[in-house]
């Protein structure tokens, strides 16, 4: 990862931290501006495949939300060199933990 974009949300109050820790620069998007986030949106494509937007999400199960996930963490992303979410999670909490241990 070179740089993070954010939502403007409560969950990421700690940013500051964030960004020491991964050692990279952190951004927040203007509200409404979707195109500052293209992979979250592009995600969002994929996902709506499964659970239309608008739907009320507790009309599904936790095994279907859980294969969805599975489904969109399993799918090659140009923006990670083409490695799938999980694989490029993994090299990541491996970097952290070779990072931490030093």
């Amino acid at each position: 990862m070179k740089t993070l974009t954010l939502d403007n949300d409560i969950l990421f109050r700690m940013h500051r931290t964030l960004e020491k820790i991964l050692e990279i620069p952190i951004y927040f998007c203007h509200p409404y501006h979707s195109w500052e986030k293209g992979s979250v949106e592009n995600s969002n494509k994929h996902i709506r495949k499964y659970i239309p937007k608008g739907s009320n999400i507790s009309n599904y199960d936790e095994e279907y939300i859980k294969a969805v996930q599975d489904k969109c963490n399993e799918r090659f992303m140009k923006c990670l060199n083409y490695l799938t979410p999980a694989e490029s999670l993994e090299k990541e909490k491996q970097r952290l933990r070779v990072a931490l241990e030093n």
